[in-house]
């Protein structure tokens, strides 16, 4: 039986009745009880200000992890590209303190490292007392810089020159580059401070009428003016080819190329640091636990397995970002710790095919037309095909599977067919003319047999003999 109150001659304790106890004896088994109440609640709170411990910091975990992974942060380790960061360094450098002109492009695959390269020089630059107070950057992307005028307002912005330059009309565009770089000089003229334009997509600069942003700059680069360092990034091997004749002339030729060297062994380091918690984490304990989890995760065999597929396919540190952010995405409270298994289902979902994705969704109609024109591509050896053939062989499985499959008005099947279109499933050969009939022009499946195979056998509720009619082989058609 419960106790009640923890003080009163008529509670029943269980196993000894009130007047089997003395006063002495009945007091302190009241408050025994009492306490074993203060114990229950001190243990709950315990336990809860455990948990908004445990939630805090898994949220500094996420925060940490996601920066790293998003915005390539420059705490990180560079890989398989230190002779590379020497050469890069030592360039700026000579700029930068010795007031030598120079330039010099970073060529490499998406995702191999360019950025994050000229960002750790950079940041090595200017913790050089000397540097910091005297380099100017430049930052330009020619996704965004589409011309030479944007381009140098762009630069005049960054310089911090739009007031000086407001009131001045100028001739040409060289003219207003060279005041530019003229007024970045000392007021004794003697001296002037260096600059480091940075261009990303640096073959989109090449595309600029006439080429004349890139022509000033190596131009300047050649004499003896402002001492200035020009850093272009580009994923093109041939980018010399597309620079014109006099802007290669003054180009100094030095190029560095990233193509991610490193082996397996060193991609799996890469993934264990790029996981592991700093040592200047708050609670060292759960540092400590994180950090030999993740230890226990490379050591995993169906991790490695997963690791070396994302390495065969890619180097790219990119693709692994990914994959370690769909992992963290499933780090919670109740499930603290990232597992193999949070790591196998990143991996489906990385490479998860968007095509056979959207095939889930269609409705039976769209599948069947889909899987005419499957077995027409057979049939006529991948050859275009048009609307009427595609609704012909319908035709032909609804006349023979009546029962089953509903027979939809032919505008009804035109309409399904141009919802394949606008998802992009199917596409014409040629560009649509207005006086052409629509069930006439030849179109194309952008989907493989293994992919419509695939998508079927995930979809939900499928008619049976839909599925059959996919499945089937060619002679009774």
């Amino acid at each position: 039986m419960m106790p009640k109150e923890c003080d009163g001659p008529g509670v029943r304790m269980g196993i000894l009745e009130p007047r089997q106890m003395t006063g002495d004896s009945f007091f302190s088994s009241g408050q025994g009880i009492c306490s074993g109440f203060q114990f229950v609640e001190m243990s709950s709170r315990k336990s809860k200000s455990n948990n908004l411990k445990h939630s805090e910091c898994l949220s500094q975990v996420q925060r940490i992890l996601r920066e790293r992974f998003c915005h390539q942060s420059l705490h990180s380790n560079l890989f398989g590209v230190q002779v590379q960061y020497k050469h890069l360094i030592e360039l700026l450098k000579r700029t930068a303190i010795y007031g030598e002109s120079n330039s010099v492009l970073i060529i490499g695959p998406r995702g191999s490292g360019k950025t994050m390269l000229i960002n750790h020089a950079l940041k090595e630059l200017m913790e050089v007392e000397e540097v910091s107070e005297n380099v100017l950057q430049v930052h330009l992307n020619g996704l965004l810089q589409i011309n030479d005028n944007i381009a140098l307002k762009e630069i005049t912005r960054q310089l911090n020159l739009e007031n000086v330059v407001g009131d001045k009309v100028f001739g040409s565009f060289a003219e207003n580059l060279s005041f530019l770089l003229e007024a970045l000089k000392k007021g004794d003229r003697t001296s002037s401070c260096p600059v480091i334009f940075i261009l990303d997509e640096f073959d989109l600069f090449a595309h600029h009428k006439n080429q004349t942003l890139l022509y000033n700059l190596f131009d300047i680069s050649q004499s003896a003016q402002t001492p200035v360092a020009v850093v272009g990034l580009t994923c093109r091997l041939d980018i010399l080819e597309l620079l014109e004749k006099r802007v290669k002339s003054r180009f100094s030729h030095r190029q560095i190329h990233l193509m991610n060297s490193f082996g397996f062994p060193q991609y799996l380091k890469i993934f264990k640091e790029q996981l592991s918690l700093p040592a200047e984490f708050p609670d060292k304990l759960f540092a400590e636990k994180w950090n030999e989890n993740v230890q226990c995760l490379s050591e995993d065999r169906s991790v490695r397995e997963v690791l070396q597929k994302h390495f065969n396919v890619s180097k790219n540190l990119r693709s692994l970002h990914m994959l370690l952010m769909l992992a963290l995405n499933r780090v919670t409270s109740s499930h603290p710790f990232m597992t193999a298994a949070d790591l196998m289902e990143a991996n489906q979902l990385c490479s998860m095919d968007s095509k056979a994705n959207i095939v889930h969704g269609l409705s039976v109609l769209e599948i069947c037309l889909i899987i005419a024109m499957k077995h027409l591509n057979d049939i006529y050896e991948e050859e275009p095909f048009n609307f009427q053939m595609v609704y012909n062989e319908f035709q032909k499985f609804v006349q023979r599977k009546a029962h089953s499959v509903y027979n939809f008005e032919k505008p009804v099947v035109m309409k399904a067919f141009e919802h394949l279109q606008q998802l992009e499933l199917i596409r014409p050969m040629e560009r649509t003319s207005v006086n052409a009939q629509r069930e006439y022009q030849l179109m194309k499946l952008l989907l493989d047999n293994t992919q419509i195979m695939n998508a079927l056998q995930k979809y939900p509720n499928c008619p049976t003999d839909v599925r059959q009619w996919a499945t089937s082989s060619l002679s009774w058609l």
